[in-house]
């Protein structure tokens, strides 16, 4: 599997534009509360008793869904670590 790595921060590292982190850092957040409505209502359809193939797809989503939050966290560590404030 491919997962998105955020290079350690170096002491040369280019720092984000605090212009363009701030609206990153909003895109980022209101991404985050999208996907926590979806992580919810996957978690509600796992407590009813699907049936095949809707509980196949549930399983795809909730992997979707993993993959999703892991990009979204590496992509705030990103913006935190190379940002100057």
């Amino acid at each position: 599997m491919n997962e998105a790595k955020v290079p350690s921060p170096g002491p040369n590292v280019e720092k984000i534009p605090e212009e363009i982190s701030v609206e990153m850092r909003k895109i980022a957040h209101d991404l985050s509360n999208a996907l926590e409505i979806i992580v919810q209502t996957s978690y509600l359809l796992s407590t009813s008793e699907l049936k095949e193939p809707a509980s196949d797809w549930l399983r795809m989503l909730d992997g979707g869904v993993e993959k999703a939050m892991k990009l979204n966290q590496s992509l705030r560590n990103y913006i935190k670590e190379h940002t100057s404030s």
